[in-house]
């Protein structure tokens, strides 16, 4: 599932493709993904104007399409964006086609459907109407302790919390923990003030990281548990095995051995 990094990702790629290009035509094949909006309502508030800038919130991108109308896009499990010119080029799941003046489009492809379109009139008001917590890169140190510091969840249900941090999901739960060696079953209150400060910024570090690394496991760093998360990885640490729970519903990679349960 895309995650911060990800997002992130795209954002740039749709900041050095599709802005100020005027808009001819919008389709909307992925009705299914809209959320409280229409397909019409969509059309109208894009058709005829141009992308002027981009923004992320956690998992969320905007999209400013004129003043006081933002596209909002929530990738799912399996979104992503594609400019392209040519139609044998379109990807396979478009679910959002733009049609530029200058012949190029803009997919959102979605092959599982479990993303969102929408509008906004102001990204934060759509932020505090989801009760989204603060960007998980862009963390005031006295709300990390104050949240973590008092909360009864295991560090990973916790970490991916999107009400306490906005962007963590299931991947980079797993690779903060394994980077601060804090076990996924831990409770947040029992961490001690040394535990929580590694904590915040060891969740910084990977999540610039994996940015640097357009989050391709292939690029990662050879210290990260990102590339040995499957069935038979290994520990880049001490080379042991690394074990595989459920833990809130999600599945967990972490090494018994580096990352001890308080």
């Amino acid at each position: 599932m895309p995650e911060l990094p990800d997002v992130e990702i795209f954002k740039q790629y749709l900041e050095s493709t599709a802005l100020n290009k005027e808009i001819e035509k919008v389709e909307v094949p992925g009705r299914e993904l809209l959320e409280n909006v229409s397909a019409s309502a969509v059309k109208k508030a894009l058709r005829g104007g141009y992308f002027s800038s981009a923004r992320r919130h956690g998992k969320y991108l905007f999209i400013q399409a004129g003043k006081g109308r933002w596209l909002v896009l929530h990738f799912g499990m399996t979104g992503f964006l594609k400019y392209f010119k040519r139609d044998d080029s379109r990807p396979g799941h478009p679910r959002l086609l733009i049609h530029f003046t200058n012949g190029f489009q803009l997919a959102l492809d979605n092959q599982r459907k479990f993303g969102k379109i929408t509008l906004s009139e102001d990204p934060a008001s759509f932020i505090e109407e989801r009760e989204l917590g603060p960007d998980a890169l862009q963390v005031d140190p006295a709300y990390f302790r104050k949240k973590f510091g008092t909360s009864r969840a295991r560090l990973k249900p916790a970490l991916m919390n999107q009400k306490y941090l906005a962007g963590i999901g299931n991947v980079y739960s797993d690779e903060i923990l394994f980077q601060a060696g804090l076990h996924p079953w831990t409770t947040s209150r029992d961490l001690g003030e040394r535990d929580m400060k590694n904590l915040l910024v060891q969740t910084g570090r990977v999540l610039e990281q994996a940015i640097e690394s357009r989050a391709d496991p292939g690029r990662m760093p050879a210290s990260f548990i990102i590339p040995h998360r499957h069935g038979d990885g290994q520990c880049p640490g001490c080379g042991g095995a690394l074990r595989k729970e459920r833990i809130g519903g999600r599945t967990a990679f972490y090494c018994p051995q580096c990352q001890r349960k308080k």
